[in-house]
């Protein structure tokens, strides 16, 4: 099986439960959390395949690092994951989860990263533009700093890239360059 079957697989099921539970939401808020802290943090990827620690502590762990309830239905299916030995799933789990949920709600994930800090008005100018072009969906804004941009920004939107950014100019020019020689 395919590393993206699996983890769509469990979001899938694990979304239809929360949806039963009325509680998708809050696993949506956990699982982006869970998500960020599983990447951020070393010792937690090294905890979930450590075969000498027991499933209940795995499915604690991690529980406690994404701020949720024991007894939740998120402490039910990290058990779960953790159990049928698919723990090193977890994060592309998670992710296909926020996936799932971001598109049965209408909710735009939006990264906008810029080289220093933009003032809000011209901030507030990029997405009043991605609200025009994505009409009633709900955005989801996280804003980036990124001093390699050198100027100007970069907006993403579900994945999708809109690069105004000066490296990308540079480069661009660099090609040109390139093929005259």
């Amino acid at each position: 099986m395919s590393d993206g079957l699996i983890p769509r697989r469990y979001a899938k099921a694990l979304y239809k439960f929360a949806v039963e539970n009325g509680d998708s939401q809050e696993i949506y808020e956990l699982l982006k959390k869970l998500s960020f802290r599983y990447t951020a943090i070393d010792e937690l990827k090294r905890a979930v395949l450590n075969p000498d620690i027991s499933d209940e502590e795995k499915g604690a762990y991690m529980l406690k690092l994404a701020g949720g309830r024991p007894g939740s239905s998120l402490d039910k299916f990290l058990l779960l994951v953790v159990r049928n030995n698919r723990a090193e799933y977890l994060q592309k789990i998670s992710l296909a989860y926020v996936d799932l949920y971001r598109e049965a709600h209408e909710i735009a994930h939006v990264v906008i990263t810029t080289a220093a800090p933009m003032p809000e008005a011209e901030v507030n100018a990029i997405i009043d533009i991605v609200k025009r072009r994505l009409g009633a969906m709900t955005l989801e804004i996280e804003q980036k700093i990124d001093p390699e941009l050198i100027g100007g920004f970069t907006v993403k939107i579900n994945g999708l890239v809109l690069d105004a950014s000066v490296k990308r100019e540079l480069n661009e020019l660099r090609l040109q360059l390139q093929k005259k020689n």
